[in-house]
């Protein structure tokens, strides 16, 4: 997992690629429920980026309910995603990707065609 993450200077602060990422991993099934992450230090030494920047991704994941830390033996993908209501939460997702893909350049017209043909497929 540690070689898939990217970090870029885009203007998104480090601790949301890395979150996002990790998301993204979850999401797509690169990290199944149960699966171990690697330690915050591991991933900060890997990133060489500072250790306090893992533990407020790891947290903000945990805090979601989309990671479980248990102490003394690591951070798991949690066995079910969290239920909450759903609107909101796909409204501020959009949000968060409308700002990358503008960071990126992508048009928001683009994207939307993409998250279309994607949704056809599914």
């Amino acid at each position: 997992m540690l070689s898939d993450l990217e970090l870029r200077d885009n203007g998104i602060p480090i601790y949301v690629q890395l979150r996002e990422q990790i998301l993204a991993a979850v999401g797509r099934g690169a990290l199944r429920p149960g699966a171990q992450l690697p330690t915050m230090r591991q991933v900060a030494v890997a990133l060489k980026i500072d250790l306090n920047t893992v533990q407020r991704a790891y947290a903000e994941l945990e805090r979601d309910g989309i990671l479980i830390t248990m102490r003394g033996r690591g951070s798991f993908v949690a066995d079910a995603p969290p239920s909450r209501p759903r609107r909101a939460e796909a409204r501020d997702f959009a949000a968060r990707v409308a700002a990358e893909a503008k960071a990126q350049g992508i048009a928001l017209e683009e994207l939307a065609d993409a998250l279309k043909k994607l949704a056809a497929r599914t």
